[in-house]
Formats: structure tokens, C-alpha cells, sequence
């Protein structure tokens, strides 16, 4: 792999890792709002904590999954990266930059996860038409593609559209309409989280046929099976988003369809793979193995959870409640971050000295015992709160906030092992990532 090639790889996993480690410090202070109403109140608030945690966390998974897809197709396709990437990389910057200043000075205008002024949605929109371009022009000269680079060229595409679609209650027609407004808003976010996943897997995959040398992993009947399934889910999955809207019925029939096949061949694939691995390699490639099996593990729980959620007369009960937060969270951390970290683990290249195994095996069973404590928790208030809200005899709201606390505490506390455990991992992947590029500077001097 050329020099050159390396540099924007590590510019979008370095600022990724960034990315993450603001986002979890805004997200403490929010939970912490749980517990102690008036934290940051004067300062900041509430209404602005969690956006910033929601945007950097969202920055953490596009940064990340942009630079693995970059990782990918250089040693696939052996091509230089574009400059277009650099161009990129300055627009999401610029985005970035622009979207923390709105929320910290509270000019907000735009739609639920993307609160921020409309403005700064445009250099984000401009940066993936460049990424859309840079990947076409690399991959025009590959043929037989494995199933990872249909999942990225699927994922760049839809993120692309459904992203587009977000800012339609900009036009009268759209923004006028409470129900059409809202049923846009709702079908994007899941629509959106379909794309980033397409690219997410398909670096899974690709780590897959890295790790275990076959070189098959990517190319099976059974992997273009799991594609065109997850195609599927990322076209017509959003449908269980919406129940609670007087939308049509075949749209709420169709939706729950598709969550029942959810994850199937993606944790069938991941199986058979698991079978095929000697424990030599298994050892060798031990933390990327490592956060791959996790993301394997929380899969099987969020595809339970999310199947239990698209039945109707359940979602009743958690939408608007905290089980979808810890749905989200599961997924983003659970699986989406494992994957991310394997990843980097992957690429960045970790070292292989004892105290080090020792201290990384700790942060990872640190890690995944909180984000299990972590998810039970929200899962617990969500419960309560859900048979609060559809009872005949309700308690009054701050009664049932109160209710909630001791599990909002176990939330506080679960998130604060989760930021130990992550941030210590980032500051440790950045820290090598920059040592590994001075040496490989000097090499090419």
C-alpha cells in the first residue's frame, strides 16, 4: 500500500476515534441531568448536551465506516486514493465545526437527531457526493466485486438519498403537512441507520476475509443471500418506525415483514466463519477477533430486541420510551462500535507486548459489562415508563420520573465504565496511529 494511500485512512480513523471521545464526555453529561436536574443548566443544558453526544457519536460511525471503506478498496483495488478524499475530509471539518457552534450557541432549526441549523447540512451533503464519485472512480476497473463492495456502494448511495430526503420539510409542501412531515422524519432516521449499516457490515466482511485468509467470506452465495437481504431491510425496514402514524396499513404490514428477517444471514455468515478460523489466527488477530465476536453477541441481542419491538401491540408500549434508546444504544455501541474498533485494531496495527494484552483484554471486559449494565438499565425505565403511559390510572410525570431514578443511576454509573473503557481504547489507538505514521514517514524519507 503506497504512503499516500495510509495518510487519509488514518486522518478519518484519528478523527473518528476524536469524534468519539467528545461524543461520550457530552453523553455523561447528559445522563448526568438524569440524576442531577440542574447540571450545566446555566451553562448549557439539556437541550444541548444531547444533540452534541447524538451528532459526535453519529461523526464516530461516518468518519469511522468512511475511512475502513477507504482502508478496503486501496489494498483491494490497489489505486491512490483520490485527492477528492482531502476535499472531503475539509467539508466534513467544516460541518462539524459548524454543527458544535450551533448547538453550543443554541441555533437550532432542524428535524430530531439533526437539531442543528439547516446550513451546516450542506458541506456533509457535498463531502458524500465527492465520496460517491472517489469510490466509483477507483472501482471502475474491478470486476467480480466481493459482497463488501456492493454493501459500500449500496451504503454510500441510499445514506446519500435518505440524507436528502431529510431536509424535504424545508419545502412548504412537506413542512406543512404534520403527518407527512413526521412520517418523512421518522422513515429517514431508520432509513439512514440501513445505509451506515450496509457500510458497517461490509467492512465486517471484509475484516472477515482478512483475518481468516480464505479470501471467501466476501464472494459465497450465502454473503450475496445476506446482501440483497439487507438491501431489503434498508428499503423497507423503516415501516415499524411508523405504526403510531395514520399512514397507510400495507406500509406497517410491510415494515413488520421485513424486521422478522432481520440479522438472520448476517449472524448465520458470521457463524460458519467463526468454524472455519485455526486458533493460531484466532490468537494473532486476538482484538479485532475480539470486537468482532462482541458485535457478533450483541447482534443476536438487538435482532431479538428489535423483533420483539416491530410487533405492534409491544411497540405500543416501548416507542417514545427509553427501550428504544437502549435499542439504539446496543446497536450503535454494541455492534456498530465493535465493528469500528476491530477495524482500527485491524488497520492501525496494535502491538503484541504482554502488559499491554493484559490492560486491553481489562478495558474490553470492562467495556462490555457496562454497555450490558448500561442497557438493562434503560431497558428497566423503559418498562416502567411504557405500562405508565398507556395506564388508566396514571401517577402524575415527575412521580414517574422519580420512580425511574434508581435505574437512572445504574445508567450514570454503567455509562461512566463505558467512557473509561472507550476513551482509554481511543486515546490508545490515536497514540499508535500517530507513532506508526512518524515511523512510516522516516521509512519513506
Amino acid at each position: 500500500m503506497k504512503i499516500e494511500k495510509i495518510h487519509i485512512v488514518k486522518l478519518f480513523l484519528i478523527t473518528a476515534l476524536i469524534a468519539l471521545v467528545l461524543g461520550l464526555f457530552f453523553g455523561l453529561f447528559a445522563s448526568l441531568t438524569y440524576v442531577i436536574p440542574d447540571f450545566l443548566k446555566q451553562q448549557i443544558g439539556f437541550q444541548s448536551l444531547r444533540p452534541l453526544h447524538v451528532s459526535l457519536v453519529m461523526y464516530w460511525i461516518l468518519l469511522g465506516a468512511t475511512g475502513c471503506v477507504y482502508y478496503g478498496l486501496s489494498s483491494t483495488s490497489n489505486a491512490t486514493i483520490k485527492k477528492l478524499a482531502i476535499l472531503q475530509y475539509a467539508l466534513w471539518m467544516l460541518a462539524i465545526v459548524g454543527v458544535c457552534i450551533s448547538y453550543f450557541t443554541q441555533n437550532f432549526g432542524g428535524r430530531e437527531y439533526w437539531e442543528f441549523n439547516p446550513i451546516w447540512a450542506l458541506p456533509v451533503a457535498i463531502a458524500w457526493v465527492l465520496f460517491l464519485i472517489n469510490f466509483f472512480t477507483i472501482v471502475a476497473h474491478i470486476k467480480n466485486w466481493p459482497v463488501y463492495m456492493w454493501m459500500w456502494m449500496t451504503g454510500i448511495l441510499f445514506f446519500l438519498f435518505a440524507f436528502v430526503e431529510n431536509y424535504l420539510w424545508l419545502f412548504p409542501y412537506f413542512r406543512e403537512h404534520f403527518i407527512r412531515d413526521m412520517t418523512i422524519q421518522w422513515k429517514v432516521n431508520g432509513s439512514l441507520v440501513g445505509a451506515w449499516n450496509q457500510l458497517l457490515y461490509g467492512t465486517a466482511f471484509y475484516l472477515m476475509d482478512k483475518i481468516s485468509g480464505k479470501k471467501d467470506t466476501g464472494t459465497n452465495k450465502l454473503a450475496f443471500a445476506m446482501y440483497f437481504l439487507g438491501l431489503f431491510n434498508l428499503m423497507f425496514n423503516w415501516g415499524h418506525h411508523i405504526y403510531t402514524l395514520p399512514s397507510d396499513i400495507y406500509i406497517k404490514y410491510v415494515g413488520y415483514a421485513v424486521s422478522m428477517t432481520e440479522w438472520v444471514f448476517f449472524v448465520k455468515i458470521i457463524c460458519n466463519w467463526k468454524s472455519n478460523i485455526s486458533t493460531i489466527q484466532k490468537y494473532y488477530h486476538y482484538f479485532p477477533y475480539r470486537f468482532l465476536m462482541a458485535a457478533d453477541i450483541w447482534v443476536f441481542i438487538n435482532m431479538g430486541q428489535a423483533i420483539l419491538m416491530s410487533i405492534p401491540a409491544i411497540n405500543i408500549y416501548t416507542h417514545g420510551t427509553h427501550i428504544t434508546v437502549a435499542h439504539a444504544m446496543g446497536t450503535t455501541i454494541g455492534i456498530n462500535s465493535m465493528i469500528l474498533l476491530a477495524a482500527c485494531f485491524m488497520f492501525i496495527k496494535f502491538p503484541k507486548e504482554e502488559a499491554t494484552k493484559k490492560m486491553l483484554n481489562s478495558l474490553f471486559w470492562i467495556l462490555q459489562i457496562s454497555l450490558t449494565l448500561f442497557w438493562l438499565a434503560l431497558n428497566g425505565a423503559g418498562i416502567k415508563k411504557g405500562i405508565w403511559q398507556l395506564s388508566l390510572y396514571q401517577s402524575n410525570f415527575s412521580s414517574m420520573m422519580d420512580s425511574l431514578k434508581p435505574y437512572f443511576i445504574v445508567f450514570v454509573l454503567a455509562g461512566f465504565g463505558i467512557l473509561i473503557s472507550l476513551v482509554w481504547i481511543a486515546i490508545f489507538l490515536i497514540k499508535k496511529a500517530l507513532i506508526n505514521e512518524t515511523n512510516s514517514k522516516q521509512k519513506y524519507t
